[in-house]
């Protein structure tokens, strides 16, 4: 069966930096579409950085674009996120979807994921 583990998060103050990540079993990830989300208290789960597992693209929400990059290596996908903010506190999740396509605006939906990690928290403060 899928199963999506994510570690790395903790606590780190404002312009620190964090490296997360997903380790996968159960799939092959160059079939899948893999995604890293974030939700904050209060809010909806939100899509921050995706990666295609067959041609290697990538998509990130313009809040991640220049600070967060997502990468994988074998079974593992990980997300480095710089310059860290508070409004970046939440618990980060990975996901997969079984598509080839390029990832676009469409792949931020949680909706579109078949599987799920347990999620692991961040939390920027001062």
């Amino acid at each position: 069966q899928v199963q999506l583990v994510e570690s790395g998060g903790g606590s780190v103050k404002p312009g620190g930096s964090l490296r997360l990540s997903c380790a996968a079993s159960g799939l092959r990830l160059d079939y899948y579409l893999i995604c890293w989300f974030r939700q904050a208290p209060g809010k909806e789960r939100e899509g921050v950085a995706c990666k295609s597992g067959s041609g290697g693209d990538t998509y990130y929400a313009d809040s991640a674009k220049g600070r967060f990059t997502i990468s994988r290596e074998n079974t593992k996908v990980y997300l480095q996120m710089n310059d860290l903010k508070p409004e970046d506190t939440a618990v980060y999740y990975c996901a997969t979807a079984r598509t080839l396509r390029s990832p676009g605006s469409w792949a931020l939906s949680q909706y579109n994921y078949d599987h799920w990690g347990q999620g692991t928290q961040v939390t920027v403060s001062s």
